[in-house]
């Protein structure tokens, strides 16, 4: 068994010194040890890749398979099978050596080198764009996001939504939606930096892909932000969403984005009962808007409408006679109970089809319920 693990962690640490063979290139020496550089990293990014540590040996030994030539690695593997004890040592040895010397960068390190590529005025345009992609993967973690900032990298990705290049606009805008997610030390930085403006504007850019970006960047400093949430009303945020719900010829990720924004704020509202409602959410053209998405024939999209029209029938201020009478919702809704109940019928869509025709039934009680009380009146 104890020669059987030898081999196991020798096969670990001989494929792992191969693929840091491969990629010594993309290694800088310093007086602290060895760093991976931002500029010279592979374009995608992979989440598994160097980050500060393996949780096993598991983990370690599929990072190094994941890395290596198969024929390399299966002439390694025979190597090891025919190693002798003293060998195995040996190697293991010259392994732990090899470990000890090489320094994997921490991610505020690694954030820390990617900003600084930022900054160099004279970077390649493919070396911004994988710092950025760099980026993108370590602000998932909130920590991380909080790191970015207090190293002063938001001011700096912000900068980029300047950029000529729409793709390089398009990952400032993904880093920012990113690290703003349910962050509000984050999201309160970015509102200071004046972000949020520039962001609507991008949202009508011609580049859908930058378009889609910059309203999820948008969504996320608003939600569960009433600072955020203020100054995207006050810049005519709502109008801005309205348009894109009832364009019938824009990018439906557009309108599933908007919609689910929709539904974030009506939700908002209702948990801060002591908030006056939002006016224009009761707009009937406004309601009209959301309503009419229920024809889309994608299920996703019903699925967000008809949270977003639920979240709407529970605030005080729409009136159910504008959701019957104007919108429509009766007719919508039972258009909408023949088309789940036709989709029930195939096999590929019937699970969540039925999932969302428990929804649409759930909807339809409240709209009825909500009738119920305005006719008592």
């Amino acid at each position: 068994m104890e020669r059987s693990s030898s081999r196991r962690l020798l096969l670990v640490a001989m494929v792992a010194m191969m693929v840091m063979a491969v990629r010594a290139d993309a290694v800088n020496k310093s007086s602290e040890g060895v760093y991976w550089s931002s500029a010279k990293e592979d374009e995608s990014v992979d989440h598994d890749d160097f980050d500060g540590g393996f949780s096993s040996l598991d983990g370690m030994l599929q990072w190094a398979i994941g890395h290596s030539d198969p024929a390399k690695l299966k002439e390694t593997a025979k190597k090891v099978q025919q190693s002798s004890p003293d060998e195995l040592k040996k190697r293991q040895l010259e392994f732990k050596e090899l470990m000890e010397k090489l320094k994997v960068p921490s991610d505020a390190q690694l954030m820390q080198i990617a900003i600084d590529d930022l900054n160099n005025s004279s970077l390649a345009l493919e070396d911004r764009h994988r710092a950025l992609q760099e980026l993108l993967f370590l602000v998932e973690s909130i920590d991380n996001a909080n790191d970015f900032n207090k190293l002063g990298g938001l001011p700096v990705v912000i900068q980029e939504l300047n950029h000529p290049d729409p793709d390089i606009r398009r990952l400032a805008a993904w880093i920012i939606g990113q690290a703003s997610q349910n962050n509000p030390a984050v999201q309160e930085q970015v509102l200071k930096l004046g972000a949020l403006l520039k962001l609507m504007k991008m949202v009508k850019s011609n580049f859908i892909e930058e378009a889609i970006k910059c309203l999820y960047a948008v969504s996320a400093l608003v939600q569960n932000n009433l600072a955020g949430q203020e100054l995207f009303i006050a810049e005519a945020g709502l109008l801005l969403l309205q348009d894109i719900l009832s364009d019938t010829s824009i990018d439906i990720r557009l309108q599933k984005k908007a919609v689910f924004l929709v539904g974030d704020l009506a939700g908002f509202q209702l948990i801060t009962v002591h908030k006056d409602e939002i006016p224009f959410l009761s707009n009937r053209f406004f309601l009209k808007s959301v309503v009419d998405l229920t024809a889309s024939s994608d299920l996703e999209l019903k699925e967000k409408v008809l949270i977003t029209i639920k979240n709407l029938l529970l605030l005080r201020t729409t009136e159910a006679s504008v959701f019957k009478e104007f919108c429509g919702l009766d007719i919508a809704l039972e258009r909408m109970r023949l088309q789940l109940q036709d989709l029930t019928g195939e096999e590929d869509q019937r699970d969540y089809a039925m999932d969302v025709e428990s929804l649409r039934h759930e909807v339809e009680l409240i709209f009825h319920q909500k009738l119920g009380k305005s006719s008592n009146n």
